[in-house]
């Protein structure tokens, strides 16, 4: 058999019929009314608004190929995304994704990356309206996502008042320290510590937002002020405590996550310094007008004060406070 009649790579296969590949049976959100085929996709927009965001994730910066699988990276690339959606109150309905890649990649590897797009796509209440492909000497993922505001006012980072309860829904640190592992390339360990390995390696790979958290939230909740946790949770409530000229205290205590400790321990680190700065766990951090707002699910971790800046057991933390693009 020749080449042509089983094409193996990209170049291979071209770029249209590539599109026409991992396109082909998929089932499109309620709110994508025209996907993949036309000069441009047609996305509902029931209340008038959309809120849009976009992000890109490039190779060996934001994923490594000898770390993640196509599924993964597709997964944590919608992801990210659908977070920055629902972080503002709003519901995922579409996304429009660019790729780029070198003409010798494996269809294979593009089949598996759609799939982890489409299955986060789908988990996220959404799905893939359309996109591009070009040539690339690495990889290059872009991901555009719209969301359905559902007749609310968005949920901003400006709304925090003195007084606020500052909350989580998600894990925090996970990322950070599955990172970590792949860095140090930990050697195995005996008992429950390899467990703890796999479960944050596999929380770095493809992070899991936990999107009804908030879009299941009732209306009379009192929220004030809402981001996801992507730069660091010390980085990212900084965000919240500046747009609302006030301060944060945070409770190390309440912080506390025991899993990370054994991790922790194998590496010799600090558990505390993932959870504060580690970032691209995508859970979603939010201040609540009192104590008896804060939802089920959710883990009161400090609390809103006059001032500036964040703190933690009331004292500044000196370093870094979460990922930096350009650093």
């Amino acid at each position: 058999m020749t080449a042509s009649s089983h094409p193996r790579t990209v170049r291979e296969l071209g770029e249209f019929a590539l599109i026409a590949r991992i396109t082909a049976d998929r089932k499109q959100a309620p709110g994508v009314l025209l996907g993949p085929g036309d000069d441009a996709a047609v996305v509902a927009a029931p209340d008038g608004r959309f809120v849009v965001t976009t992000d890109m994730l490039v190779q060996d910066r934001h994923f490594r190929l000898d770390w993640s699988d196509p599924e993964d990276i597709g997964r944590k690339a919608i992801a990210q995304n659908a977070a920055d959606v629902v972080a503002m109150g709003a519901a995922p309905s579409a996304f429009v994704v660019s790729l780029g890649c070198p003409s010798d990649t494996a269809v294979e590897f593009v089949e598996r990356l759609a799939d982890g797009m489409w299955a986060e796509a789908e988990r996220a209440g959404g799905s893939i309206a359309g996109g591009d492909m070009v040539r690339s000497p690495f990889l290059v993922i872009s991901v555009t996502a719209f969301g359905d505001p559902r007749g609310r006012e968005p949920i901003t980072r400006s709304g925090a008042r003195p007084g606020d309860v500052v909350a989580v829904a998600g894990k925090l640190g996970w990322s950070a320290a599955g990172l970590a592992v792949l860095l140090a390339d930990a050697d195995p360990v005996s008992g429950p510590v390899i467990d703890r390995l796999a479960d944050v390696v596999a929380a770095h790979r493809v992070p899991r937002p936990d999107y009804a958290a908030v879009l299941e939230l009732p209306e009379s909740t009192a929220i004030t002020a809402l981001t996801d946790v992507s730069d660091g949770l010390l980085a990212d409530l900084g965000h919240i405590a500046e747009s609302s000229g006030v301060a944060v205290d945070l409770d190390s205590a309440a912080l506390h996550d025991p899993t990370l400790d054994g991790v922790a321990a194998v590496l010799g680190a600090s558990p505390l310094d993932w959870v504060l700065t580690g970032g691209e766990d995508h859970a979603f951090a939010a201040t609540f007008a009192d104590a008896g707002d804060v939802p089920a699910g959710w883990v009161p971790i400090g609390r809103v004060l006059t001032g500036t800046g964040v703190t933690v057991d009331g004292a500044p933390r000196t370093g870094p406070t979460g990922w930096e693009s350009f650093a």
